[in-house]
């Protein structure tokens, strides 16, 4: 079977982006006994400026909508991954593969760096290597695919060449795994930015739509979304007219449509907008209810947590140790 790995960073609230683009499709397509795992990559949060206590509770919070979403603990594995010390043990010797160089072409670091720099903050050396932590992430477990969002395809891409890299100079250790991305809506962005991502972190939350907005906070966001200038009417064009294009596909997301095709049902934007508030609506009304249920039973989550922990654990020792053999460490 095919194994497959993929996470969350616990960085902000879990937005409408990050269920399109991931939570759902792994609940859909990517659960397999013991052969998919699903992780709140809460080390990646520590390369910018966090509270602690805020760090904890959105750590806990992801992974409750990671079960309210329909992931099944007993179909596949869901942990935190600072619960899981391979990952760092994994990551310095990745660190002794990489390149500072390539490192440094990384886009997210040019624009992270750019941004903490602009607001007068350091920048952190792990914003830097964050991009091998997550490659460790990944190359521990010997996975296939890496279901991520379009703005991860590089790194993934690194964590390709870090591997074949390792397997030619140190003989073969890793499965060198590929990205695989959902056709529709892999990438949704802002409401009120429709040329950026819809991200957790953003400080302007008025064109995020959060997981556990409640429906009237849904349907005003959407309402405000920005469109486009022109009298062009509603046509689905990602260059031309972002912010059509971006209610268009999470309409189709929402729906099972085309964007395209939905397109020509409309002639106004209002219309378009009610529409697009109701489908995303309905859409997060089972979670919201699910997450309200798991929310009353903080223990249970956590056993969830400490099982998945144990049992990513397992799967990762192997690999990790066979690749510190390797490179030529000692066995303790």
């Amino acid at each position: 079977m095919t194994r497959i790995f993929s996470g969350i960073k616990p960085s902000g609230h879990l937005t409408l982006g990050n269920y399109l683009g991931a939570l759902r499709q792994w609940v859909a397509a990517d659960q397999e006994p013991e052969d998919a795992l699903f992780c709140v990559v809460d080390l990646h949060a520590l390369t910018v400026e966090h509270d602690p206590a805020r760090l904890r509770r959105l750590s806990r919070q992801a992974a409750t909508l990671f079960l309210a979403a329909g992931l099944d603990p007993r179909r596949c594995t869901l942990f935190v991954q600072s619960h899981v010390e391979e990952h760092t043990r994994l990551s310095y010797l990745l660190e002794c593969t990489a390149g500072d160089g390539e490192l440094r072409r990384m886009i997210q670091y040019k624009e992270k760096a750019a941004k903490a720099q602009g607001a007068g903050d350091g920048v952190r050396l792990s914003l830097l290597t964050y991009p091998v932590l997550m490659a460790a992430d990944i190359l521990a477990y010997g996975t296939d695919e890496v279901p991520v969002g379009e703005d991860q395809r590089q790194h993934v891409e690194l964590t390709r060449d870090l591997a074949v890299r390792f397997n030619q100079r140190y003989g073969h250790t890793f499965t060198v795994p590929k990205a695989t991305h959902p056709v529709v809506a892999a990438r949704v962005m802002d409401l009120q930015e429709p040329t950026s991502k819809m991200g957790k972190s953003h400080e302007n939350g008025a064109g995020i739509v959060y997981l556990l907005d409640e429906p009237s906070v849904v349907r005003k966001k959407v309402m405000r979304a920005v469109t486009d200038s022109g009298d062009g009417g509603v046509v689905y064009d990602r260059a031309a007219r972002p912010g059509v294009a971006n209610l268009l596909d999470v309409l189709a997301a929402c729906t099972g449509g085309e964007p395209a095709a939905l397109a020509s049902g409309y002639t106004q934007y209002g219309p378009l907008k009610r529409d697009v508030a109701d489908a995303v609506v309905e859409l997060l009304r089972p979670l919201r209810e699910r997450h309200a249920e798991l929310a009353t039973d903080p223990a249970e989550v956590e056993r969830v947590l400490r099982e998945g922990a144990g049992r990513a654990r397992a799967l990762a020792r192997p690999v990790v140790d066979r690749a510190y053999e390797a490179i030529g460490l000692l066995a303790p």
